[in-house]
């Protein structure tokens, strides 16, 4: 996610913001928020994604788009496999546990 530091700085100037407001607002630390708008830790959780995207109002995804190479690594069938996740009603929280009971039945494997 080599644009991903570069886009939250963006949208977060856009809005007017600084790095102090959106830490507290998105209720994550200032220093990790720093060092994922200075391109230092490249990795963040999407929880930490979501928390972003939710106060400078946009989705997950338009965040990293900025990141051509990640969109293109997607594989269509996943992206079509989210779309129809969604729709059929599966949110964030049970889209979490089914992946916790993967992890949980893989390990019992």
């Amino acid at each position: 996610m080599d644009m991903l530091g570069k886009k939250i700085k963006q949208l977060r100037q856009q809005k007017g913001m600084s790095l102090t407001e959106l830490a507290l607002r998105a209720d994550v630390s200032k220093s990790y928020l720093s060092t994922i708008e200075r391109d230092v830790q490249k990795n963040p959780s999407i929880h930490f994604l979501e928390k972003i995207a939710d106060v400078l109002g946009v989705s997950v995804f338009q965040l990293i788009e900025a990141d051509k190479e990640s969109v293109d690594a997607l594989d269509q069938g996943w992206i079509e496999l989210i779309k129809e996740a969604m729709e059929a009603g599966v949110d964030k929280q049970a889209f979490r546990e089914f992946i916790e009971f993967q992890k949980w039945r893989n390990r019992k494997a």
